[in-house]
């Protein structure tokens, strides 16, 4: 009898045998089957606490009554909403499911077998994902050293180093994910300028509403002057849509339409759209999100600090915090108090991990069970 396992791994593309699925973080459902636990918390996935706007559940509940119909393949009003928001004509404008999908998008586009990808080390993983599926190879530039201002962030200059004539695409997330880390402008802008114009950079921007009180760019002014870059946003982070799966791409109208060419049809959902435009228009959910966060954050870190843990800087809604070789230990220990957090030894950062910013009293509790667990002695606190 035919190894069935053996044929089908054989007929797959050879970029996609070595893959490895992407690992999100633990749904609650999952805790609760395996653990029996109750009054779970999840800060393991960087959603906002808040929840999404009011009036973007409002719009989304208006257009479920028509979900038998087909959504606007193009999104006008959505892209509409977003040119006039960015300052862009709305044929830049590329709509993913998620913004994870035009990083899909782009690998599809520009890469292949024989090119490379340019990315950081400890930086998203979907990047070096999408390019290996491609059969393209990612080239990954050592990050800042533990003793950087931006420890273990891009280092800027060893990707530049990494740029040869197989090289189609670069990708740079600001601030990055998981550690928190960002780029200034200055140092982003000499970046742009030095990058060969036939390679693309895709500036990944998903959690740069949380980046305002830091020198963090919005890259988006920049488009004119760099033809070549293509910018990256999602409603799945602060503006709270993650359910809904709905993100974009920015870029010069000729890369918009390469990326539009390869994209599904009707990939997103009109009830996506709707509540994407509606969550735009209520800047006061932002504001209550991002200054929620600032004060949290800082909780979190003055927390980690008297239980000496030492952290890493972060302009998102997350923080890594260094738990040490014991991680594995703390991690189910928090599970089994029910706090769902994040390790990320994946992203080459053994003995951390990462915590998504909560509402208050769910702060309280992780600080609470970090400080029990210290004095377990499950932490190393030397």
């Amino acid at each position: 009898m035919t190894d069935q396992s053996n044929l089908f791994m054989d007929l797959a593309m050879p970029g996609v045998r070595g893959l490895r699925p992407y690992q999100p973080g633990k749904p609650m459902a999952e805790l609760e089957r395996e653990y029996g636990v109750s009054d779970i918390i999840k800060l393991a996935s960087n959603e906002n606490p808040l929840g999404p706007s009011p009036k973007a559940l409002l719009a989304a509940q208006v257009r479920l009554a028509a979900v038998n119909r087909y959504p606007d393949g193009n999104g006008y009003s959505l892209k509409e909403a977003l040119a006039g928001r960015h300052n862009v004509d709305s044929v830049c404008i590329t709509l993913g499911s998620g913004s994870n999908e035009v990083l899909d998008l782009v690998a599809r586009v520009f890469l292949g077998p024989g090119l490379e990808a340019v990315c950081s080390a400890h930086a998203f993983a979907i990047y070096a994902l999408v390019t290996q599926a491609v059969g393209a190879r990612a080239a990954v530039a050592p990050a800042n050293s533990p003793d950087h201002d931006m420890p273990y962030g891009h280092d800027l200059q060893a990707m530049l180093t990494l740029i040869n004539e197989r090289t189609r695409v670069v990708f740079v997330a600001n601030p990055n994910n998981p550690t928190g880390t960002w780029l200034g402008e200055s140092a982003l802008e000499a970046f742009l300028e030095k990058v060969p114009e036939r390679v693309v950079v895709v500036l990944d921007e998903a959690y740069f509403e949380y980046a305002r009180d830091v020198d963090c760019p919005d890259a988006t002014r920049w488009m004119a002057r760099f033809p070549n870059l293509i910018v990256t946003r999602t409603f799945s982070k602060a503006y709270g849509l993650a359910g809904f799966r709905i993100g974009y791409g920015l870029s010069h109208p000729d890369v918009a339409d390469l990326l539009n060419r390869v994209r599904a049809p009707f990939n997103t959902s009109e009830v996506a759209q709707a509540a994407a435009v509606a969550a735009l228009q209520d800047e006061n959910h932002i504001n209550e999100t991002v200054a929620l966060n600032r004060t949290e954050i800082r909780r979190l870190c003055k927390g980690f600090a008297r239980l000496r843990l030492s952290y890493l800087p972060s302009a998102g809604n997350f923080v890594a915090v260094s738990v040490g070789p014991r991680v594995e230990e703390v991690n189910e220990a928090l599970l089994r108090r029910g706090i769902i957090v994040r390790p990320i030894a994946a992203y080459g950062l053994p003995g951390f991990l990462r915590v998504t910013v909560g509402l208050p009293r769910e702060n309280d509790r992780l600080l609470d069970a970090f400080g029990d667990l210290s004095m377990d002695g499950l932490t190393d606190r030397g």
